[in-house]
């Protein structure tokens, strides 16, 4: 996966996610050192490996906001299942079966989808992770993959033994944080770098949900929490944490469907960023998405594609389904409200790409270095061929969110180095690891033969 020191990208269709620089039909996009270093047309440079990009369209590399990477072997076994199922068979369950080489197979090969579907940015939202040796196998698994991710360390949500406290009760180990902070993961220009998947005011205690918000915050670390899927455990806990003024930016809402609106006013207004998962949320029970409500505030949503043990971990997938699920809910409000169908969309396919792209990299607090194709930023970048499915392209941006699937993905570039080139993955040893990823999945799902049936868990 090495880097060409300079790479010039010649005559693509540019949409680039920049309102100063937008849509080109032809452009140029010269690559140095990993970053982008000059886009116009007809650029000529001494020394540049050049590829020839006509008919092609250039576009920001994917940020998938939340995935839960741990899953990739168990693709398929959630797909029937609503939330109290799935709390009941995965983390009370499947999870606790997980050793260090499972968790780095479906980390790895989870991430080697991604960058085949076109995401250059993945949020590996990890909760498998029973021991520091299952953080490091799959923070390596990351390394391994070429990625950019932000390792958000999570903890497992089993039912406790007798005597043990519930998870609920358990603050995160700040031991564990400095130990990966002390790391490699202590470069924050890193293409892995470190966040916090905690469990916030629905799945904590006030105690613990305040004293995680707070190791985040010495750390300058995002904290990212799931809201929703029953009752919560600190009812009124969001309401505290806001008048203790703990809640900014670096604080991340997955989901968020039961917040009322009062209470996302004030989320939204205090700077929380909110990542959806359409596919999961609809299957799952959670409710609609809450994207229309945020855009409704000023504010816009990121996109995760969330379980892969459900859906289709490519992220144009979730970009269409977010955008028809806006357009769904809009709809229907209009005509309940008027009985007309309404002169216009929820949303438009410009949004949806702004959601998985530039919305991403915001929520990681790295808008400045990747999101758009933008002179100075990382080379994280995506190269859609058309094929027989997307011609003729009357919409390079339509092409992307509503047409694309990973078959047309040519090209992607992470910091400018190739990780699929000529729809090819830059990978040496793919065979050997879906074989291994095979046997870890099936040996897990085993599990599921009535041993987990009537177990009780209680996160997502």
């Amino acid at each position: 996966m090495s880097a060409p020191s300079r790479l010039l990208l010649a005559g693509a269709t540019l949409v680039s996610v920049d309102p100063e620089i937008g849509e080109r039909a032809s452009a140029d996009v010269l690559v140095e050192d990993g970053r982008i270093a000059a886009i116009g047309e007809g650029l000529s440079v001494e020394g540049a490996e050049v590829l020839d990009l006509r008919g092609r369209i250039l576009a920001p590399g994917f940020v998938d906001a939340h995935l839960h990477t741990w899953q990739t072997g168990l693709r398929g076994i959630a797909v029937d299942w609503t939330l109290p199922a799935y709390f009941r068979a995965m983390h009370a369950g499947l999870a606790t079966l997980f050793t260090p080489d499972d968790l780095y197979v479906a980390t790895l090969v989870g991430a080697r989808v991604e960058i085949a579907s076109g995401t250059t940015t993945l949020v590996d939202w990890c909760h498998a992770n029973r021991t520091p040796a299952h953080t490091d196998a799959a923070v390596a698994a990351l390394r391994a993959s070429g990625i950019r991710a932000a390792f958000f360390h999570g903890t497992p949500k089993p039912d406790p033994r007798p005597g043990e406290p519930h998870y609920s009760e358990i603050p995160h180990p700040r031991a564990e944080v400095e130990r990966l902070l002390a790391g490699e993961l202590g470069d924050r220009d890193g293409l892995v770098t470190l966040g916090l998947a905690v469990l916030g005011p629905h799945y904590a205690t006030l105690e613990v949900a305040r004293a995680d918000l707070l190791l985040a915050r010495e750390h300058g670390l995002v904290a990212s929490m799931h809201q929703g899927g029953g009752p919560a455990r600190t009812p009124g806990g969001w309401d505290r944490l806001l008048d203790e003024g703990l809640v900014d930016a670096r604080v991340n809402i997955v989901h968020g469907n039961d917040l009322d609106d009062s209470l996302l006013a004030r989320l939204v207004a205090a700077g929380a960023t909110f990542s959806i998962a359409p596919e999961g949320e609809a299957t799952q029970g959670h409710g609609f998405p809450i994207t229309n409500r945020l855009r409704a505030l000023g504010a816009e949503p990121s996109i995760g594609v969330d379980l892969p043990s459900i859906s289709s971990a490519d992220m144009p997938s979730a970009a269409r389904a977010a955008l028809c699920l806006a357009r769904a809910q809009h709809n229907d409000a209009a005509r309940a409200r008027t009985g007309a169908i309404p002169d216009v969309p929820a949303a438009s396919v410009r949004d949806a790409l702004r959601w998985a792209t530039i919305e991403g990299a915001r929520m990681l607090g790295l808008d400045r270095r990747i999101g758009s194709v933008t002179v100075g930023k990382q080379a994280d970048l995506v190269v859609v061929r058309p094929g027989l499915g997307q011609r003729p392209v009357h919409d390079p941006v339509a092409c992307l969110v509503m047409h694309t699937t990973p078959a047309q993905i040519e090209h992607v570039l992470v910091a400018g180095r190739f990780v699929k080139r000529d729809g090819h993955l830059v990978a040496r040893s793919l065979d050997a690891e879906l074989a291994a990823l095979e046997a870890s999945g099936r040996r897990i799902a085993q599990g599921l033969e009535g041993r987990f049936a009537t177990n009780t868990g209680g996160a997502t």
